[in-house]
């Protein structure tokens, strides 16, 4: 049986929205003033990017974990360019891994990158359908 989620998206005022996930998380949607706005929240493209990221690190530290590196800080920097006309869809998304760790193998971490994008992260599955996505990474010993 395929899975089903459901979420819901509640009207304060003027452009600002709340988001509500399953578990009654919220999160605050907002556009910037030129449209109404009071720039006071994500856009929903932001959480597009904001959700590719949090998909791939997910599934890139639980890898790194699993091959026992020794990752003492990771983060992803993800950078996305819009087309001009409307609907303005991401036509190019560049995502940065940054690891930091100890003696972390450079190896283990591409590997770990190629596994999410062809396999685990159904984000940047559904993305690369409609945009460019390139990945590129640093690793960086840990003091």
């Amino acid at each position: 049986m395929a899975a089903t989620k459901e979420t819901r998206v509640v009207w304060k005022d003027d452009m600002t929205f709340e988001g509500v996930g399953h578990r009654d998380l919220r999160l605050t949607m907002d556009s910037v003033p030129e449209v109404g706005g009071h720039d006071e929240g994500f856009s929903p493209m932001e959480l597009l990017l904001v959700s590719l990221g949090g998909c791939t690190a997910m599934d890139v530290i639980s890898i790194l974990k699993k091959k026992r590196q020794d990752v003492t800080g990771f983060e992803i920097i993800t950078r996305g360019t819009r087309a001009d006309d409307h609907p303005r869809v991401y036509t190019d998304i560049e995502i940065e891994f940054v690891v930091r760790g100890h003696g972390v193998d450079p190896k283990a971490v591409a590997r770990a990158i190629e596994l999410s994008e062809t396999k685990y992260c159904s984000v940047s599955n559904m993305l690369n359908k409609s945009a460019k996505l390139t990945t590129k990474y640093r690793v960086e010993e840990a003091d």
